[in-house]
């Protein structure tokens, strides 16, 4: 499709740009045996990679933040005003820093892989299926929608590898959907790859009056409660982390922390959120799949569901609860998605309803809420 990075069949071009020799050695070890993937370069600092990149250059770039010379968002933002293309930041998600990695997803970053500030090696080394799996899911964003954006992405727990498990029913079992004694509307909001960026988009856009939101980005933890804080100071309804028993209430949009599931629950005619532990379900907690199939149990024809930009299928099956429940459904389309994955399936499942650019899901939830 045009707009993407890496033609089909093609190798993935990947630069490396950190100023820990440790780390390009750990990453060079862990892309080497990937056949799709060819390590083009490393370099220490953004000028050194600059350098190399005149000369070839990358479909994919991983990169660090703290570097000697020139810092890792000044790199970023000059990258993406010259020649948009995928990154993907390497960097400790410690709290002195989370204000840095925050401009740095706010300049365009894809995603991120958190790195910890001792036993960097032997992370990375762990983590090398992690790492081969979010460049390739970088390597499949939409260009396009990177040029144009401002905001970011999401984080690298979307690209988590290994088996898929689809285990929301360990979270949320089985069993009859409750009588619905309310009329109030709750809107669900199921995201990954590039959802930084889409959420901000649509959250920013919302009045008070907008029917009460849960909202499932996956993150990594420590950082969706920063990524919370950012969206609540950008939009006229409250953003922030949800913690169990929060109201869902109209003018108030509830984040899944990361690394926990979030729930929707109701008591009489009052919705509210509980915040669970479990295992991954679709590789990911916080899951969408869990969020989407208990809104399709407690609040059913009363919801509207929405899916965007992100990797794989989380929220696809939940989505498809979601309408034969009576829900409306959204999906986000193609052209405005980093990367279509995650509505792609919910389409291909006959989960979705409408299928709009993300200019057009606020207008949409505002006439659906009324």
């Amino acid at each position: 499709m045009a707009g993407r990075t890496a033609m089909a069949g093609a190798r993935i071009r990947l630069l490396v740009v950190d100023d820990s020799a440790v780390v390009r050695q750990a990453v060079t070890m862990a892309v080497a045996r990937a056949n799709d993937i060819e390590l083009v370069a490393t370099a220490a600092d953004p000028l050194f990679a600059m350098e190399k990149m005149r000369r070839n250059w990358p479909d994919v770039i991983l990169l660090d933040i703290e570097m000697p010379r020139m810092d890792g968002i000044s790199f970023l933002r000059a990258l993406m005003a010259e020649r948009p293309t995928p990154v993907i930041i390497c960097s400790s998600l410690a709290t002195a820093g989370s204000e840095a990695l925050a401009q740095a997803l706010a300049a365009g970053a894809i995603s991120v892989i958190s790195k910890p500030k001792l036993g960097v090696k032997a992370f990375l080394e762990d983590s090398s299926d992690d790492i081969v799996a979010a460049v390739r899911a970088a390597a499949s964003a939409n260009v396009g929608v990177l040029r144009g954006g401002s905001s970011g992405s999401s984080a690298a727990a979307d690209m988590a590898a290994g088996r898929t498990l689809h285990r929301a029913d360990v979270i949320l079992p089985a069993g009859m959907a409750p009588v619905l004694q309310t009329t109030d509307r709750v809107i669900a909001i199921g995201t990954s790859t590039g959802g930084t960026q889409a959420l901000e988009a649509i959250l920013g856009s919302l009045p008070r009056t907008v029917p009460g939101i849960v909202v499932v980005q996956h993150m990594p933890e420590r950082f969706t409660a920063m990524f919370a804080e950012r969206l609540d100071s950008l939009a006229a309804i409250e953003v922030r982390e949800a913690r169990s028993n929060d109201r869902v209430l109209p003018g108030r949009a509830l984040i899944a922390p990361g690394g926990r599931h979030m729930l929707l629950r109701r008591s009489g005619a009052q919705y509210h959120v509980e915040v669970v532990d479990g295992p991954l379900v679709n590789r990911h907690r916080p899951s969408v799949d869990v969020l989407f199939r208990s809104v399709a149990r407690f609040a059913g024809r009363n919801a509207i569901g929405v899916i965007m930009t992100g990797m794989g299928d989380d929220g696809a099956r939940g989505l498809k609860e979601m309408r034969d429940a009576g829900a409306a459904t959204i999906a986000q389309d193609e052209a405005s998605c980093v990367v279509f994955g995650m509505p792609r399936e919910a389409i291909r499942l006959g989960g979705v309803e409408q299928v709009l650019p993300l200019s057009q899901i606020a207008p949409a939830l505002v006439a659906a809420g009324r």
